[in-house]
């Protein structure tokens, strides 16, 4: 290489390396795409009469599918409730549907789950909620409102959805388009000192 190119080579690396010198200062200048979606995302307990297109409903399902879970066991299962009968029946175990159009119902096997051999976690649950969570931040991004309702009676739910029998149902999850802002609690949150703490 000729030394003009050896030149010109090093210029390029030393503005490459300037470039990128103040990244972390850029970085936590402003917050990241996850950080944006996660403070946007709100308990919503008012939809409009609006129903959701099987698009959005297959890209809610598909970032539950994507899910992490222990081991990769996948011991989750989430059965979609939008028709008037099925919504009917949901309104029949939960007060906490608010008029969504779409009410997805998040189960999980706990014999299909990773078990930690130390103490014998079963890890069922974490992973139907971290799916559930996935689906919650898909809806945010899509800009469509959901409430985690954990109030809702699952023996009801067996007797009125048969294909649920066997599953652990460890939320519902009303999906739709908002009618409401966030509530007045939505931003308050402890303090970093209060919520982590350096080892």
């Amino acid at each position: 290489m000729s030394k003009f190119l050896n030149i010109i080579n090093d210029i390029s690396r030393l503005h490459h390396r300037a470039a990128f010198s103040d990244l972390p200062q850029r970085i936590a200048a402003k917050d990241s795409v996850f950080q944006t979606l996660a403070r946007e995302r709100y308990t919503c307990r008012k939809f409009k009469n609006t129903k959701l297109s099987d698009v959005e409903i297959s890209h809610i399902l598909e970032a539950g599918r994507l899910a992490p879970s222990a081991k990769n066991a996948q011991p989750v299962h989430v059965w979609v409730a939008r028709s008037d009968e099925a919504l009917e029946k949901i309104g029949q175990t939960s007060k906490s549907i608010y008029g969504a159009p779409v009410v997805l119902i998040v189960g999980c096997k706990p014999e299909d789950a990773w078990v930690r051999e130390l103490d014998g976690k079963n890890e069922a649950e974490v992973d139907a909620a971290i799916a559930a969570t996935y689906m919650m931040l898909e809806a945010t991004a899509l800009e469509l409102g959901s409430v985690w309702v954990g109030s809702f009676d699952p023996a009801k739910v067996h007797e009125l959805f048969p294909e649920t029998s066997g599953w652990d149902i460890v939320c519902l999850l009303p999906v739709g388009h908002p009618d409401m802002e966030p509530g007045p609690n939505h931003a308050k949150r402890k303090a970093k000192e209060e919520f982590a703490t350096e080892l």
